[in-house]
């Protein structure tokens, strides 16, 4: 499969969520030994961003420093919205990616998580325009974007820059495909009518769907009895069109296998798998309470420290399993001190937030539940 002039397969590498030691650094190894065979199977897209805590530098180790450099893709991304002060300190993170990343250039480079205010930093700043002068001085290969909104602002953002992105990254999902906030199929909708093509995140939703509700899990199993949760995920994702890849945040060995058995096994979903999938999408709408994936944004800059990823885990294993499995995943995330009850409303982590989440609502609500 070729875009852009890239050889890829359908099946890219999300470095996001990147198995971790006891001591909470990045297993460098093991992460050596899931590139070695992503590489074997055929995989070419490591995907990292910026504001990957550790991720750029765990990947120069296992695959920059291994590898030769025409032997992979690599995505990175800038997080202008996330701590710059200034257009230079915004274009500045660039230097540091390709530091960290121990390469001259990237493939792939994206204006990180446009959408709502965060798209207003790029816009002032002159990242657009800045984007292209890096691709002609070639310390990126391709330019595009990620995106995290609805269908009308993306296509403000196209409207304006299509000359200046070559492709675009969307959450998609068989969850979120027709959502009313995510918006899945309306916002793919609008990439291909501007002729770009896509890269996929969250297939599984955070893993999510990795491990849906047994009641989901039973729609999937009576349609088919051997296929797991995560296979009817991905097989979602890589049958959409205009692919590039599909990020899957692979966090074991174990899970790279799962994937690639995946990839090797693709072929097009049929409209009775379709009909499968609109049923455990109208099963998971009614249980799940907050649509979080744990991509931690909300926390980045919380002046209380608040744990509110977990929190939210714990709203949703309350729905799932009962109040008392809530609690105690609770108990365990805010032992360090700031709970619930502490959010003091600024209202940084719902202008952060991808999905749109009622961030300060959900806080109030946990506290009533749980403290």
């Amino acid at each position: 499969m070729s875009y852009l002039g890239e050889e890829t397969t359908k099946l890219g590498f999300g470095l996001m969520r990147l198995p971790k030691n006891e001591d909470g650094d990045i297993d460098v190894p093991q992460v050596a030994q899931m590139a070695d065979e992503f590489l074997a199977a055929g995989g070419t897209y490591f995907d990292t961003a910026w504001a990957y805590n550790g991720s750029e530098d765990a990947i120069r180790r296992a695959l920059v420093e291994r590898y030769p450099r025409d032997s992979y893709t690599l995505a990175t991304k800038n997080a202008a919205w996330l701590g710059p002060k200034s257009a230079d300190e915004a274009k500045a993170q660039l230097d540091v990616s390709l530091e960290r990343l121990g390469t001259d250039y990237v493939d792939f480079y994206l204006l990180h998580n446009l959408g709502a205010s965060r798209t207003d930093f790029f816009e002032k700043w002159g990242m657009f325009e800045w984007g292209l002068e890096m691709k002609r001085q070639g310390r990126i290969r391709h330019l595009g974007f990620s995106f995290h909104d609805n269908a009308e602002t993306l296509d403000q953002i196209l409207a304006k820059h299509a000359d200046d992105v070559e492709f675009v990254q969307l959450q998609i999902n068989y969850a979120d495909w027709e959502d009313g906030s995510v918006q899945s199929r309306k916002v793919h909708e609008v990439v291909r009518s501007y002729g770009k093509p896509v890269v996929i995140m969250e297939p599984v939703k955070g893993g999510m769907l990795a491990n849906p509700p047994e009641p989901v899990k039973e729609i999937l199993r009576a349609a088919e009895p051997d296929r797991t949760p995560v296979e009817w995920a991905l097989r979602f994702a890589m049958n959409v069109e205009g692919l590039i890849a599909c990020l899957s945040g692979m966090s074991s060995l174990e899970q790279m296998r799962q994937n690639l058995e995946t990839l090797k096994r693709l072929t097009p979903l049929s409209q009775k798998e379709l009909d499968t999938l609109a049923s455990a999408r109208a099963k998971l709408a009614e249980l799940i309470a907050v649509p979080c994936t744990g991509c931690h944004y909300c926390m980045e800059d919380c002046p209380v420290g608040m744990p509110i990823s977990s929190i939210m885990e714990s709203l949703n294993r309350a729905a799932l399993y009962g109040v008392e499995m809530g609690k105690g995943n609770y108990g365990f995330a805010t032992r360090e001190g700031t709970k619930a009850s502490d959010c003091i409303h600024c209202g940084q982590c719902e202008a952060a937030c991808p999905q749109h989440i009622d961030i300060m609502t959900q806080l109030e609500l946990a506290a009533e539940k749980f403290e």
